[in-house]
């Protein structure tokens, strides 16, 4: 690491259960960066989280296939290019019951962590 610069060439590949696909480049896991976190993923078709009511802010932004977020009950669908930010507790539900694989980046505010995801 420079004294003004780090890159980041080997992610953290978090282990999961689901066929998600998780590489945090910044983040606690990697870099014990707790300002931010910023995640590459690959959500396989079928695949949902369960509700949850975070404790940061979440910037998701699509590269590819679609994403369905079900904010306070309300169903918001985004595509390839398209970007939400949603405010640190707000109860949201992330799926991808579409047909396709969907590839996004997701940049959270204080970085993601298992403890103030709070899943339901």
């Amino acid at each position: 690491m420079q004294d003004n610069y780090q890159i980041q060439k080997t992610p953290f590949v978090v282990p999961t259960n689901d066929g998600k696909y998780i590489a945090e480049h910044f983040g606690l896991a990697t870099d014990s960066n707790s300002a931010i976190s910023i995640a590459h993923m690959k959500a396989p078709p079928g695949w949902s989280e369960p509700y949850q009511t975070p404790e940061f802010d979440e910037f998701t932004f699509i590269i590819s296939g679609k994403k369905q977020f079900i904010i306070n009950d309300e169903k918001v669908i985004l595509g390839e290019g398209e970007s939400i930010k949603i405010m640190r507790n707000t109860r949201v539900q992330y799926s991808n019951p579409f047909e396709e694989e969907c590839e996004y980046l997701a940049i959270c505010t204080p970085a993601f962590s298992i403890e103030t995801v709070n899943r339901e």
